[in-house]
C-alpha cells in the first residue's frame, strides 16, 4: 500500500508512493483518466476489439471504442512534494477479473469510474471493493450527451455505504482527474485512521 521510493525521477529520496486502482465498466474512461493525469508516459496494454470478442464485449453506448485493456494501465502523478501516486487501471470486462486480486494487493484505495448511461456496469467494482474493505470513491465521468444526475442520485442508485464519496469528473482533464485522486487519498486516510482507532479501542 505504501512504499518509500528512491527512484531518480521522484525528485527526492525517501518520498512516499501510494498505489491507487482505477476500475469500472468497459469503455468508461479508465485508460483516458490514467493517461490524462500521469506525468510519465503511461504504460498501456490495449488490443484491438475483435469480431470474436463482440460476443462478450457489450459496446452499446460506446460504439466508437475500438480497443480494450487486456492487463492494466499504469501511470504516476505527484500530488505534492514527497507524495506520489502509482495508478493501476484495471480491465473492465468480466473475463479479466482474475487479474484484480493481484492488482489490488497493497492498494491504498480505488476510483470506480461510472457512466450514467451504463451505471450497472460499475456494480461489480463497487461490490469488489466493499467486500474487501478497500476505500473507494465513485467518479461519474460526465460524457457529452449523457443525462446529468446529482451525486446523491448516483449514490442511491448504486446503494453505496454511507459516506462513500461520489464526485463528478471529466476523465480527459488532468485537473479534474487530480481532484478525484485528492478526494480518494483524503477519504482513504480518514478510513484507515478510523480503523486504527477502533482496533486500539
Amino acid at each position: 500500500m505504501v512504499q518509500k521510493s528512491s527512484h531518480p525521477d521522484d525528485g527526492e529520496t525517501g518520498s512516499l508512493a501510494l498505489k491507487i486502482l482505477v476500475a469500472g465498466g468497459f469503455g468508461v474512461g479508465k485508460t483516458t483518466l490514467v493517461g490524462a493525469v500521469s506525468e510519465i508516459r503511461p504504460l498501456r496494454t490495449e488490443e484491438q476489439l475483435s469480431q470474436v470478442g463482440s460476443a462478450v464485449d457489450d459496446t452499446g453506448g460506446v460504439d466508437h471504442k475500438t480497443t480494450t485493456t487486456v492487463a492494466m494501465d499504469f501511470g504516476r502523478i505527484t500530488i505534492r512534494s514527497g507524495l506520489s501516486l502509482y495508478l493501476f487501471g484495471t480491465p473492465g470486462q468480466d473475463r479479466f477479473w482474475f487479474l484484480w486480486d493481484d492488482l489490488s494487493e497493497g492498494a491504498l484505495g480505488a476510483i470506480v469510474l461510472a457512466d450514467t448511461r451504463r451505471l450497472v456496469d460499475c456494480f461489480p467494482a463497487v461490490d469488489y471493493f466493499e467486500h474487501r474493505g478497500i476505500p473507494f470513491v465513485v467518479a461519474v465521468n460526465c460524457f457529452s450527451g449523457a443525462r446529468a444526475f446529482g451525486v446523491e442520485d448516483v449514490s442511491r442508485a448504486l446503494d453505496l455505504d454511507g459516506g462513500t464519496p461520489v464526485v463528478l469528473c471529466d476523465a480527459r482533464e488532468r485537473d479534474s482527474g487530480k481532484e478525484v485522486l485528492v478526494r480518494l487519498v483524503e477519504y482513504a486516510g480518514r478510513m484507515y485512521t478510523a480503523r486504527l482507532l477502533d482496533s486500539a479501542g
